[in-house]
């Protein structure tokens, strides 16, 4: 607390030189969740970049089509005038911007329709908005689902598309001051510029500067793939949407999971069967030679993962035997290419790796059989795998196809691993809660996110149709292991 208050008395003096600048408000957004913007502040870098233009990956152009990223947390009531402490997030955000330049510049299109992030340090939109008659309570309700319509007014840019950063911010910044003074600080940030470990490194940077630490400095090459000729062309410069129904009925749930239930569930897949048809299952997939690590070991996580694909798949009744479900995976490819990517590489470094079964078959085996799939999977989703990908979309250029188009989709997305409570205290405490805005969300999207106790639990988002969350909801094997 010591450092965060020198650091807003320092604020004072250094506020003439500071380049933020406050927009007049003819009036104030005041929706009828009761969270108004009371001021709004273009932010720059406090430095000119001198990275020039980076060209969008075959990682990055993907994402053109999917919404900003929206993840934000929640704060205890800090101690200082909000006034200060809103100087000082402004302060250090320009800091911040500094040394992540592609978040401050814009998407340009060039002649031969390569799309680059133009660093021209054009700026950021940062608000303040206040919610006095909404507490904690009202956003964080147990054994109830998330109140989207009081969540979605944390964020700014709600549903904007990555194609339209050509001509709004790459990102924007929402401070969002509740009645019992707590703090929420939303992040919006295009996803053709980040994924789920850029987003949350820069937000690890932005506290860390806030509070006088060092951060890690990112890694802006982009020659994983070598040099890429692929384009996606967008006639008329009209660019692409959602891939998906953004505007049909969801039901949304945070669904914690202990660390007890997670071992528990671990112990059970990783328990081999000794004789049978199970038994000989095993085998081959344990000799397969896609699958060179074997089953040598299924994680908590795969272990969590699959409780969650038989449970849904069960509780989506109108699915046929025969339909095929699948559960698609957000996969880092940094460690997993050779050589490995650095892992501040700062830019989309994520491919889908996609683990299939019919609903017959999920229904008549058991969790360990699922975890097994899901293992192998995942365990060959190797360099070879990630280049073959690669090169397989260089072939035939297209935006990610986000969504579940047979209704058998499972998408797990963020990840349990990211530092989203650890290295996130901007000066006065740290986080209380993780919570999303709408962005990306439909029917089967998961996201994982670590619980805040540190200890090995995990909580998952979970979007489903409202008949779907009703029966999942109903389902004792699955309730079992929620806390």
């Amino acid at each position: 607390m010591a450092q965060m208050l020198s650091a807003v008395a320092m604020v004072g003096a250094a506020s003439a030189a500071s380049p933020i600048v406050t927009k007049s408000l003819v009036g104030v957004d005041a929706p009828a969740s009761g969270i108004t913007v009371v001021s709004r502040q273009d932010v720059r870098p406090d430095g000119a970049s001198a990275v020039g233009d980076l060209t969008l990956s075959v990682s990055d152009l993907p994402m053109l089509s999917c919404h900003y990223i929206q993840k934000g947390l929640f704060f205890p009531a800090p101690d200082v005038p909000m006034a200060s402490l809103v100087s000082l997030l402004m302060s250090s955000l320009s800091r911040a911007l500094a040394i992540f330049p592609t978040l401050a510049g814009r998407l340009v299109t060039l002649p031969d329709d390569r799309v680059v992030i133009r660093c021209n340090d054009a700026g950021v939109e940062f608000r303040h908005a206040v919610a006095p008659n909404l507490s904690l309570d009202d956003f964080i309700v147990p054994d109830a689902d998330v109140p989207t319509k009081l969540t979605k007014d944390l964020f700014p840019m709600d549903r904007t598309v990555s194609y339209d950063g050509h001509r709004r911010p790459l990102t924007s910044f929402q401070v969002t001051v509740l009645g019992d003074g707590a703090v929420f600080i939303g992040i919006v940030a295009n996803h053709a510029v980040v994924d789920g470990t850029s987003f949350w490194h820069f937000f690890n940077t932005w506290a860390a500067l806030c509070r006088g630490a060092s951060p890690k400095l990112p890694d802006f090459r982009r020659n994983f793939f070598g040099e890429s000729t692929a384009v996606l062309r967008f006639p008329g410069g009209v660019g692409p949407a959602v891939t998906f129904d953004a505007d049909a009925p969801l039901r949304e749930r945070v669904f914690h999971f202990s660390a007890d239930a997670i071992r528990e569930l671990k112990a059970i897949t990783n328990r081999r069967p000794s004789g049978g048809q199970d038994a000989e299952v095993y085998g081959k997939m344990a000799h397969d030679p896609k699958n060179p690590e074997g089953l040598s070991a299924i994680s908590s996580f795969q272990s969590l993962c699959a409780q969650i694909w038989l449970s849904v798949t069960r509780a989506r009744q109108r699915l046929a035997p025969d339909a095929t479900s699948t559960f698609r995976m957000a996969v880092n490819c940094r460690h997993r290419l050779r050589p490995a990517i650095s892992p501040v590489y700062f830019g989309n470094a994520i491919q889908s790796a996609a683990t299939t079964a019919t609903v017959a078959e999920l229904a008549s085996n058991d969790l360990r059989w699922a975890a097994a799939k899901l293992n192998a999977s995942l365990a060959a989703y190797d360099d070879g795998a990630i280049r073959r990908a690669a090169a397989a979309w260089q072939g035939a250029p297209r935006c990610f196809p986000l969504g579940n188009p047979d209704g058998a989709v499972i998408t797990m997305g963020s990840s349990n691993r990211f530092p989203m409570y650890e290295g996130n205290d901007f000066g006065w405490g740290r986080p209380l809660a993780v919570r999303s805005g709408r962005a990306n969300k439909f029917d089967g999207k998961m996201s994982a996110f670590p619980a805040r106790a540190g200890d090995g639990s995990v909580d998952i988002e979970v979007c489903l149709a409202p008949d779907t969350m009703a029966a999942l909801l109903r389902d004792s094997e699955f309730m079992q292991f929620v806390s």
